[in-house]
């Protein structure tokens, strides 16, 4: 079995060769230098309020004009990606945490252990996405940070599963009973052996559950009960403009673009990461690549 980091080393040439893949991986960077440097970007800041120059249209003094306020909206939806890229990688940080331990414990000791913590999962996975975040924020209260915390339980379940299910195909590899049988601790089986192996769907989830909460965020404000006001969420700014469609539908249409493009951008992320991580389709890829300089080659040759 090739080595977990030279598989590594291929699916990421891979994965730079593929343009939805790049196109996806550029947005998502592009999405976090914003995140980082929101305050600098930002042509001001996101609560700033001239009544004289609301509702005005996209234009050279506001690229993407101005709310019922008078807020740059463009300034909200650069100061926005902070928001949701924030509730993303916290909450999908702690469903992967707590994920990724129960489905390791689970897939690796089995028996009653497994037992009882699947079927804790499955309680949890019963119920729809959504509607279990809703019910945690309703016991939690509203809130960026309850928000985190509803989305990340929403999601603790997914890994669980897909972790499992990984770890069942790695743990009795050649690789892992031997290092069984020369006394290699249960830890350092797991941490060194067993999880580098059933990591590539595990990253490929990660990617996805990336797509689904900010969706999921955009979602929790636009009802009220995600991020309040007047700090910028681009599901708040989306309800916000709604009653303005006719009159000024930038309000809503560039946060909406903005909600799209990321949530694209981490699903095609997702589809690469799952076609170069995949032996399969990994090897099909490198046949793919292979035949442009086969070709050359017999070219030159001629």
């Amino acid at each position: 079995m090739r080595p977990a980091r030279g598989r590594f080393t291929t699916a990421l040439k891979l994965l730079l060769t593929s343009p939805p893949t790049l196109f996806a991986t550029l947005v998502v960077i592009g999405v976090v230098v914003l995140a980082l440097f929101d305050e600098l970007i930002a042509p001001t800041g996101y609560n700033e309020v001239d009544v004289q120059q609301r509702l005005l249209p996209p234009g050279a003094g506001h690229w993407f004009g101005t709310d019922d306020l008078g807020r740059d909206v463009l300034s909200r939806v650069v100061l926005g990606a902070a928001v949701s890229l924030q509730v993303g990688a916290v909450a999908v940080g702690f469903s992967l945490l707590v994920g990724v331990t129960v489905g390791l414990l689970a897939g690796y000791y089995g028996r009653w252990l497994d037992t009882v913590l699947m079927r804790l999962m499955d309680v949890l996975f019963a119920f729809p996405a959504i509607l279990l975040a809703i019910a945690v924020i309703a016991i939690l209260g509203p809130g960026t940070t309850n928000a985190m915390i509803a989305i990340g339980i929403t999601y603790t379940p997914v890994f669980a599963r897909v972790t499992r299910a990984a770890v069942l195909g790695v743990k009795e590899s050649v690789f892992v009973r031997a290092s069984r049988s020369v006394g290699v601790s249960d830890a350092r089986m797991l941490l060194r052996h067993v999880l580098p192996n059933a990591a590539p769907p595990i990253i490929v989830q990660t990617s996805v559950s990336l797509a689904f909460a900010v969706l999921a965020e955009a979602a929790l404000s636009f009802v009220g009960l995600g991020t309040q006001p007047p700090a910028p969420s681009w599901g708040r700014m989306l309800s916000e403009g709604r009653s303005y469609l006719e009159d000024a539908w930038w309000m809503a249409v560039f946060p909406g673009l903005a909600i799209v493009l990321l949530v694209l951008a981490f699903n095609l992320l997702g589809d690469g990461l799952r076609d170069v991580l995949d032996p399969q389709q990994r090897s099909a890829l490198e046949a793919a690549r292979a035949k442009p300089r086969r070709r050359r080659r017999a070219g030159v040759g001629a």
